[in-house]
C-alpha cells in the first residue's frame, strides 16, 4: 500500500510540469511565477512531509527491527531448545530401549534362579529321608505354591523358595553327627504312633512313646508319613539309641540290601497274625484236616495190616465144600475186613443172606469213609472263610480312604494282608484235596473188593442151599 505523503508528491509533481509545459504559452508571466512559487511551496511541502514520513518510517522501523531481532533470537532459542529436547528425546529412547533390554535381563536371571530355586527343593524334597518331611513339610509346601500364587511378588516368591535353602543349610548342620527329633510313624499293625527319630547318617530309627514299637523307619511311597519295620534282636538296641541317644547302631556293610533282607524277612506265624481274626477259624479247620488225614494213615495202615488174602480163600473154599461153620471159625480169626463182612452175613444166613451181605458192606464202607465228609467241609469252607477275611480287609482298607493314612501304600499294604486269608484258605483246601481224592479211591477199592467177595460167596452158598435151609428168596 503507497502511503498518502508519497501520492501527494507525485500529483504536486505532475502539475508542475503539466504547468510548465502548457501554461507558459497561455499565461502571464506574473501568472507564471505565482505558479512557480505555489509550486516551490508545495514542493517544500511535500519535501517536508515526505521528510517527516521518513522520519516516522525511521521511528517506527527501529522497534519493528528490535521486534524482529528479539523474535530471531526467541526462534533460535526454541530451534536450540528443539534440538536438545530432540537430543535428549532419542537419548531418552536409547536410555528406555537400554533399560528394557536390562530389565529383560534381569527378568531372565529371576526366572532362572526361580527354576534353579524350584529344581533345589524338588530334590531337596525327594532327597530327605522321610521322617523328616514331617518338619519340613509346611516350608517345602509354601516354597512349592510360591510360583502360582498370583497374589505373591516376585520378591516374596523369591524369599519363600530361598527359606528352603537356607533350612537345607540348618539342616545339613544338625546332622552331623547324627539327631533326634519328634515325629509320627506307622507300626506294622498300620496305627500311626506318636515317637522320636534318630536319623544317623543315611538310617533313621524310630521309638514309640510307649515303648511298644520300635526299629527301622522305611519310607512309604506316596506318603510323607513312613513306616516302621522291627529288627528282630536288634529292635531293643535301636530303641535305646533313639531314647537315650547311645547304644549300638545296627551297621549294614552292605549298602542297604541287608537291612532290605531284615525287614522284607518273615515267618508263617508273622503272617497268620497279619491276616486278621479270621485265621483263627481257618487255623481250627487246617487242624481238623490234619488230625483226620492222620487218623485215616493210621487206619489205613492198620488195614494193611490185616489184610490177609490167603485166610479169605481158605474161608471161600470152606464154604464152597458146604463147610459154613469152619468158614466162620476161619473169618472170625481174622481181622481182614472182607472176611468180617463175609463172616457177618454168613452168621445171618437164615433170615436173609443177601441183606446181610449189603448190611455188612455198609457197615465196612462206613469205616471205611470215616472222617471223607470232615476234609470235604475243609475244602469247601476254608476258601471261603480265606474270602471272608480278604473281603473284611478290604473293607477296612479302603476305610482309610481320607483319613490321615490315605497313602497308596498303606491302602495296597492293607489289601496284601487281607489276601493272606485267601492264600491260607486256598492252601488248606489243596493241602487237603490231595488226600481227600486219595481216601475217596481207597473207599472204592474196598466196595469193589467187597463187592467181589459178597458176589463169590452167593455163588458158592448156591449149590448147598437146601442142605443150608437158605430162604428160598435168597436162593433164587
Amino acid at each position: 500500500m503507497i502511503p498518502r505523503s508519497s501520492r501527494f508528491t507525485a500529483l504536486s509533481i505532475g502539475a508542475m510540469t503539466w504547468l510548465c509545459l502548457v501554461l507558459p504559452a497561455q499565461a502571464a508571466p506574473q501568472e507564471m511565477q505565482r505558479l512557480g512559487a505555489d509550486a516551490q511551496r508545495d514542493l517544500e511541502t511535500s519535501l517536508a512531509e515526505l521528510t517527516q514520513l521518513r522520519e516516522t518510517i525511521a521511528a517506527e522501523k527501529l522497534p519493528l527491527s528490535k521486534e524482529l531481532g528479539r523474535l530471531e533470537s526467541r526462534l533460535a532459542d526454541l530451534r536450540r531448545d528443539s534440538d536438545r529436547v530432540s537430543r535428549e528425546t532419542d537419548t531418552g529412547t536409547l536410555d528406555l530401549a537400554n533399560r528394557r533390554t536390562e530389565l529383560k535381563l534381569r527378568q531372565d536371571e529371576v526366572a532362572y534362579l526361580g527354576n534353579l530355586l524350584e529344581e533345589f527343593r524338588a530334590n531337596f524334597e525327594s532327597r530327605v529321608h522321610s521322617s523328616e518331611l514331617q518338619r519340613y513339610e509346611p516350608i517345602l509346601r509354601a516354597a512349592k505354591s510360591a510360583s502360582d500364587d498370583a497374589s505373591l511378588s516376585v520378591s516374596d516368591k523369591f524369599d519363600l523358595k530361598l527359606a528352603v535353602v537356607k533350612t537345607s543349610i540348618v539342616r545339613l548342620e544338625k546332622a552331623l553327627g547324627g539327631e533326634r527329633f519328634d515325629g509320627k510313624a506307622v507300626d506294622p499293625q498300620g496305627a500311626l504312633q506318636d515317637g522320636r527319630f534318630a536319623l544317623i547318617g543315611p538310617v533313621a530309627l524310630f521309638a514309640s512313646r510307649d515303648g511298644k514299637t520300635a526299629g527301622v523307619a522305611v519310607a512309604q511311597t506316596g506318603s510323607s508319613t513312613p513306616a516302621v519295620r522291627p529288627l528282630g534282636d536288634l529292635t531293643a538296641g535301636a530303641a535305646r539309641v533313639v531314647t537315650e541317644g547311645r547304644g549300638s547302631l545296627p551297621l549294614d556293610p552292605t549298602r542297604g540290601a541287608a537291612l532290605k533282607a531284615l525287614i522284607q524277612r518273615t515267618s508263617l506265624i508273622h503272617l497268620f497274625l497279619k491276616g486278621g481274626p479270621i485265621m483263627w477259624p481257618l487255623l481250627f479247620a487246617s487242624i481238623l484236616a490234619l488230625g483226620t488225614v492222620a487218623e485215616r494213615i493210621a487206619f489205613l495202615m492198620s488195614e494193611n495190616r490185616h489184610r490177609d488174602e490167603h485166610t479169605l480163600q481158605e474161608m471161600l473154599d470152606a464154604v464152597e465144600t458146604g463147610d459154613v461153620e469152619g468158614a466162620l471159625r476161619i473169618g472170625k480169626a481174622s481181622r481182614y475186613f472182607v472176611c468180617r463182612a463175609l463172616t457177618y452175613a454168613l452168621e445171618h444166613r437164615q433170615k436173609s443172606i443177601s441183606n446181610a451181605l449189603m448190611l455188612a458192606q455198609s457197615l465196612e464202607i462206613k469205616r471205611m469213609s470215616r472222617g471223607i465228609p470232615i476234609l470235604d467241609t475243609v475244602i469247601t469252607l476254608a476258601p471261603l472263610l480265606g474270602l471272608l477275611g480278604t473281603v473284611t480287609g478290604m473293607m477296612s482298607s479302603f476305610s482309610l480312604i481320607g483319613g490321615e493314612l490315605s497313602a497308596p501304600s498303606a491302602i495296597t499294604g492293607g489289601i496284601a494282608e487281607a489276601l493272606i486269608a485267601t492264600a491260607f484258605g486256598l492252601g488248606i483246601a489243596i493241602m487237603a484235596l490231595i488226600p481227600f481224592n486219595y481216601l475217596n479211591s481207597r473207599v472204592e477199592g474196598a466196595r469193589h473188593e467187597l463187592d467181589a467177595a459178597a458176589t463169590r460167596l452167593e455163588l458158592l452158598l448156591q449149590p448147598h442151599r437146601e442142605t443150608l435151609s437158605l430162604p428160598s428168596a435168597v436162593a433164587s
